[in-house]
């Protein structure tokens, strides 16, 4: 098995290249210095968890995903979607680029999930069809149909 700080390197790396960042970049973001960003990275510093912390912040990852990965933090901790975040950040059957693809899709599945429970609460239930239809007639696209109106 290996240290969890080179786990914890692997990872930082991993992340990094899926952000697209340089060493130099992700450590001015992340208010350390290059060398030792990349001697985390090698396995050769273990960093406190406020660094991870930082580097987190810096990536975009959970704190809680950093911890688990550092051997921190139980996995049964954190919530069930950064769950999902970190299998698919640390699946090593898929690509890079096939990890930013699922991140990129989850993400915005969520963040549209996210967006229509807050309309239906702004509307004031769970059923929006019902609302809507007794607002007026709606054609098949949701637009509104005058009453009498012929569609072309």
């Amino acid at each position: 098995m290996t240290e969890p700080r080179r786990d914890i390197g692997r990872f930082i790396r991993e992340q990094r290249n899926l952000a697209e960042l340089s060493v130099r970049r992700l450590a001015d973001l992340a208010g350390v210095s290059n060398p030792y960003l990349s001697q985390i990275e090698r396995g050769l510093r273990k960093p406190s968890a406020e660094i991870l912390l930082q580097i987190a912040q810096a990536l975009e990852v959970s704190a809680e995903t950093m911890y688990i990965q550092a051997g921190m933090l139980d996995a049964d901790a954190q919530p069930p979607e950064a769950n999902l975040e970190t299998a698919i950040r640390s699946a090593a059957e898929l690509t890079e680029d096939q990890r930013k693809a699922l991140l990129g899709v989850y993400r915005s599945f969520v963040a549209a999930r996210a967006g229509n429970q807050s309309a239906e609460e702004s509307v004031g239930g769970d059923e929006p069809e019902a609302e809507a239809d007794s607002l007026g007639a709606h054609d098949a696209g949701g637009a509104e149909v005058a009453d009498g109106a012929m569609e072309v």
